[in-house]
Protein backbone atom coordinates (compact mmCIF):
# COMPACT_ATOMS: atom_id res chain seq x y z
CA UNK A 1 0.00 0.00 0.00
CA UNK A 2 1.23 3.56 -0.87
CA UNK A 3 0.46 6.24 1.14
CA UNK A 4 0.91 9.77 -0.05
CA UNK A 5 1.09 13.06 2.20
CA UNK A 6 -1.17 15.91 1.47
CA UNK A 7 1.85 17.98 1.52
CA UNK A 8 2.37 20.60 -1.02
CA UNK A 9 6.42 21.23 -1.94
CA UNK A 10 7.98 23.58 -4.50
CA UNK A 11 6.23 26.81 -3.79
CA UNK A 12 7.70 29.52 -5.91
CA UNK A 13 9.12 32.42 -3.59
CA UNK A 14 9.90 35.58 -5.29
CA UNK A 15 12.77 37.58 -4.84
CA UNK A 16 13.04 41.50 -5.38
CA UNK A 17 15.95 42.94 -6.67
CA UNK A 18 17.08 47.05 -5.59
CA UNK A 19 18.82 48.69 -8.00
CA UNK A 20 20.42 51.28 -5.77
CA UNK A 21 24.05 50.48 -5.47
CA UNK A 22 25.62 50.98 -2.03
CA UNK A 23 28.09 53.56 -2.91
CA UNK A 24 24.62 55.65 -3.90
CA UNK A 25 22.85 55.12 -0.65
CA UNK A 26 26.26 56.18 1.35
CA UNK A 27 25.91 59.70 0.24
CA UNK A 28 22.49 60.42 0.65
CA UNK A 29 20.31 61.07 4.19
CA UNK A 30 20.07 57.38 4.72
CA UNK A 31 23.99 56.84 6.16
CA UNK A 32 22.57 56.48 9.04
CA UNK A 33 20.27 53.80 8.49
CA UNK A 34 22.98 51.72 6.69
CA UNK A 35 25.27 52.32 9.21
CA UNK A 36 22.74 50.68 11.80
CA UNK A 37 22.13 48.18 9.41
CA UNK A 38 25.40 47.18 9.13
CA UNK A 39 25.54 47.30 13.12
CA UNK A 40 22.99 44.61 13.61
CA UNK A 41 24.94 42.29 10.77
CA UNK A 42 27.65 42.31 12.85
CA UNK A 43 25.61 42.17 15.80
CA UNK A 44 23.51 38.81 14.72
CA UNK A 45 26.44 37.26 12.62
CA UNK A 46 27.60 35.04 14.61
CA UNK A 47 23.86 33.79 15.69
CA UNK A 48 22.95 33.29 11.76
CA UNK A 49 26.08 31.57 11.38
CA UNK A 50 25.69 29.01 14.94
CA UNK A 51 24.08 26.34 12.59
CA UNK A 52 25.53 26.62 9.29
CA UNK A 53 26.89 23.37 9.41
CA UNK A 54 23.73 22.08 10.68
CA UNK A 55 22.43 24.01 7.62
CA UNK A 56 24.43 22.75 4.97
CA UNK A 57 23.77 19.18 6.36
CA UNK A 58 19.83 19.19 6.24
CA UNK A 59 20.02 20.97 2.56
CA UNK A 60 21.64 17.83 1.17
CA UNK A 61 19.48 15.71 3.81
CA UNK A 62 16.24 17.42 2.08
CA UNK A 63 17.36 17.18 -1.52
CA UNK A 64 17.75 13.61 -1.20
CA UNK A 65 14.42 12.59 1.07
CA UNK A 66 13.17 14.55 -2.26
CA UNK A 67 14.46 13.65 -4.84
CA UNK A 68 13.71 10.04 -4.89
CA UNK A 69 9.87 10.72 -4.15
CA UNK A 70 9.56 12.95 -7.17
CA UNK A 71 11.45 10.57 -9.31
CA UNK A 72 9.30 7.81 -8.32
CA UNK A 73 6.32 10.33 -9.07
CA UNK A 74 7.71 10.67 -12.70
CA UNK A 75 8.24 6.49 -13.10
CA UNK A 76 5.11 6.03 -11.63
CA UNK A 77 3.26 7.98 -14.11
CA UNK A 78 5.05 6.56 -17.33
CA UNK A 79 5.71 3.04 -16.34
CA UNK A 80 3.05 2.24 -13.58
CA UNK A 81 3.57 2.60 -9.69
CA UNK A 82 4.78 -1.53 -9.78
CA UNK A 83 6.72 -1.10 -12.69
CA UNK A 84 10.27 -2.38 -12.25
CA UNK A 85 11.62 1.08 -12.26
CA UNK A 86 9.69 2.28 -9.71
CA UNK A 87 10.71 -0.66 -7.86
CA UNK A 88 14.65 0.00 -8.30
CA UNK A 89 14.05 3.78 -7.11
CA UNK A 90 12.15 2.70 -4.17
CA UNK A 91 15.18 0.23 -2.53
CA UNK A 92 17.17 3.43 -3.12
CA UNK A 93 15.01 5.55 -1.57
CA UNK A 94 14.63 3.67 1.24
CA UNK A 95 18.08 3.29 2.02
CA UNK A 96 18.71 6.96 1.84
CA UNK A 97 15.77 7.32 4.17
CA UNK A 98 17.78 5.53 6.79
CA UNK A 99 20.67 7.17 6.68
CA UNK A 100 19.04 10.74 6.84
CA UNK A 101 16.90 8.99 9.54
CA UNK A 102 20.23 8.52 11.24
CA UNK A 103 21.26 12.06 10.77
CA UNK A 104 18.32 13.72 11.84
CA UNK A 105 18.01 11.76 15.10
CA UNK A 106 21.67 12.93 15.63
CA UNK A 107 20.68 16.83 15.26
CA UNK A 108 17.67 16.06 16.93
CA UNK A 109 18.77 14.72 20.23
CA UNK A 110 21.42 17.04 20.32
CA UNK A 111 19.52 20.35 19.35
CA UNK A 112 16.13 19.69 19.79
CA UNK A 113 13.55 20.55 16.78
CA UNK A 114 15.38 23.53 15.46
CA UNK A 115 12.99 26.28 14.30
CA UNK A 116 12.33 28.35 11.18
CA UNK A 117 14.48 31.39 12.97
CA UNK A 118 17.30 28.84 13.24
CA UNK A 119 17.80 27.04 10.08
CA UNK A 120 15.51 28.55 7.88
CA UNK A 121 11.76 26.94 6.11
CA UNK A 122 13.42 24.30 3.87
CA UNK A 123 15.66 22.83 6.83
CA UNK A 124 12.98 23.36 9.30
CA UNK A 125 10.97 21.39 7.40
CA UNK A 126 13.45 18.85 6.54
CA UNK A 127 13.27 17.60 10.31
CA UNK A 128 9.95 16.75 9.53
CA UNK A 129 10.18 15.20 6.45
CA UNK A 130 13.00 12.74 7.50
CA UNK A 131 10.84 11.82 10.66
CA UNK A 132 7.78 11.71 8.38
CA UNK A 133 9.74 8.98 6.05
CA UNK A 134 10.79 6.73 9.58
CA UNK A 135 9.62 3.69 10.92
CA UNK A 136 6.96 4.28 13.17
CA UNK A 137 9.11 3.85 16.54
CA UNK A 138 10.82 6.55 15.37
CA UNK A 139 7.97 8.45 14.58
CA UNK A 140 6.47 7.74 17.75
CA UNK A 141 9.36 8.94 19.57
CA UNK A 142 10.00 12.49 18.30
CA UNK A 143 6.15 12.90 18.17
CA UNK A 144 6.56 14.52 21.74
CA UNK A 145 9.29 16.44 20.38
CA UNK A 146 7.27 18.08 17.31
CA UNK A 147 4.30 18.50 19.70
CA UNK A 148 6.57 20.64 22.33
CA UNK A 149 8.29 22.14 19.09
CA UNK A 150 4.82 23.33 17.92
CA UNK A 151 3.71 25.13 20.93
CA UNK A 152 6.66 26.48 20.69
CA UNK A 153 6.19 28.12 17.31
CA UNK A 154 9.26 25.82 15.85
CA UNK A 155 7.39 23.58 13.60
CA UNK A 156 4.21 23.64 11.60
CA UNK A 157 1.19 22.00 12.82
CA UNK A 158 0.11 21.89 9.57
CA UNK A 159 3.16 19.38 9.25
CA UNK A 160 2.52 17.99 12.95
CA UNK A 161 -1.46 16.80 11.66
CA UNK A 162 0.69 15.13 8.67
CA UNK A 163 2.40 12.57 11.22
CA UNK A 164 -0.29 12.22 13.50
CA UNK A 165 -2.60 10.92 11.20
CA UNK A 166 0.42 8.75 9.87
CA UNK A 167 1.20 7.52 13.29
CA UNK A 168 -2.89 6.51 14.06
CA UNK A 169 -3.39 4.64 10.67
CA UNK A 170 0.34 2.82 11.29
CA UNK A 171 -0.95 1.65 14.94
CA UNK A 172 -4.15 0.57 13.59
CA UNK A 173 -6.34 3.43 13.97
CA UNK A 174 -8.14 6.07 12.22
CA UNK A 175 -6.70 9.10 11.10
CA UNK A 176 -8.12 12.63 12.21
CA UNK A 177 -7.22 15.39 9.40
CA UNK A 178 -7.78 13.19 6.62
CA UNK A 179 -3.78 13.88 5.14
CA UNK A 180 -3.17 10.17 4.28
CA UNK A 181 -4.51 8.76 1.51
CA UNK A 182 -4.63 4.91 0.47
CA UNK A 183 -3.79 3.20 -3.02
CA UNK A 184 -5.59 -0.12 -3.60
CA UNK A 185 -3.63 -2.01 -5.85
CA UNK A 186 -6.62 -4.34 -7.41
CA UNK A 187 -8.81 -1.67 -8.36
CA UNK A 188 -6.05 0.78 -9.27
CA UNK A 189 -8.19 3.96 -6.89
CA UNK A 190 -6.96 5.91 -4.67
CA UNK A 191 -9.06 6.59 -1.40
CA UNK A 192 -8.86 8.33 1.77
CA UNK A 193 -7.27 6.16 4.61
CA UNK A 194 -9.43 4.81 7.62
CA UNK A 195 -10.89 8.21 9.05
CA UNK A 196 -12.43 9.35 12.71
CA UNK A 197 -15.62 10.94 12.69
CA UNK A 198 -15.58 12.14 9.07
CA UNK A 199 -18.70 14.33 9.28
CA UNK A 200 -16.34 16.68 11.14
CA UNK A 201 -12.61 16.21 9.57
CA UNK A 202 -13.11 19.94 8.25
CA UNK A 203 -13.90 21.44 11.74
CA UNK A 204 -11.41 19.37 13.26
CA UNK A 205 -9.21 20.66 10.13
CA UNK A 206 -10.24 24.35 10.66
CA UNK A 207 -9.42 24.61 14.00
CA UNK A 208 -5.68 24.71 13.35
CA UNK A 209 -5.67 26.50 9.83
CA UNK A 210 -6.17 23.82 7.38
CA UNK A 211 -8.59 23.78 4.16
CA UNK A 212 -11.35 22.15 4.04
CA UNK A 213 -10.67 18.49 2.77
CA UNK A 214 -13.02 18.86 -0.20
CA UNK A 215 -11.18 21.60 -1.50
CA UNK A 216 -7.56 19.79 -1.41
CA UNK A 217 -8.95 16.95 -3.02
CA UNK A 218 -10.20 18.99 -5.73
CA UNK A 219 -6.78 20.46 -5.96
CA UNK A 220 -5.05 17.21 -6.11
CA UNK A 221 -8.18 15.53 -8.47
CA UNK A 222 -5.83 14.82 -11.38
CA UNK A 223 -3.66 12.83 -9.54
CA UNK A 224 -5.82 11.00 -6.97
CA UNK A 225 -9.48 11.45 -9.23
CA UNK A 226 -11.05 11.68 -5.60
CA UNK A 227 -14.42 13.77 -4.62
CA UNK A 228 -15.20 14.03 -1.02
CA UNK A 229 -18.85 13.14 -0.65
CA UNK A 230 -19.13 12.63 3.53
CA UNK A 231 -22.11 10.48 3.11
CA UNK A 232 -20.49 8.06 0.53
CA UNK A 233 -17.48 7.74 2.59
CA UNK A 234 -19.64 6.74 5.16
CA UNK A 235 -20.71 4.06 3.17
CA UNK A 236 -17.55 3.05 1.94
CA UNK A 237 -15.39 3.05 5.21
CA UNK A 238 -15.94 -0.50 5.76
CA UNK A 239 -14.87 -1.97 2.82
CA UNK A 240 -11.95 0.68 3.04
CA UNK A 241 -11.19 -0.78 6.78
CA UNK A 242 -11.27 -3.80 5.14
CA UNK A 243 -9.06 -3.52 2.41
CA UNK A 244 -6.52 -1.43 4.77
CA UNK A 245 -3.36 -2.65 5.44
CA UNK A 246 -1.00 -0.71 7.55
CA UNK A 247 2.40 0.40 6.95
CA UNK A 248 4.64 -0.78 9.61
Amino acid sequence: MTFIVLNLIGKKLKLYYFSTSLWQLIFTKNILLILGFVILSLLTYGQENKYKEIIDQLLIIDNNDIKYRIQVQELGEKFGLFSKEVDTVWLLMNKTDSINQVKVKSILDKYGWLGIDDVGIQCNAALFRVIQHSDIKTQEQYLPIMQDAVKNRKANPSQLTLLEDRILLRQGKKQIYGSQIGFDSKTKLYYVSPLEDPDNVDKRRGEIGLEPLSIVLENYFETWHLKWDVGQYKKDLPTILEMFKPAK
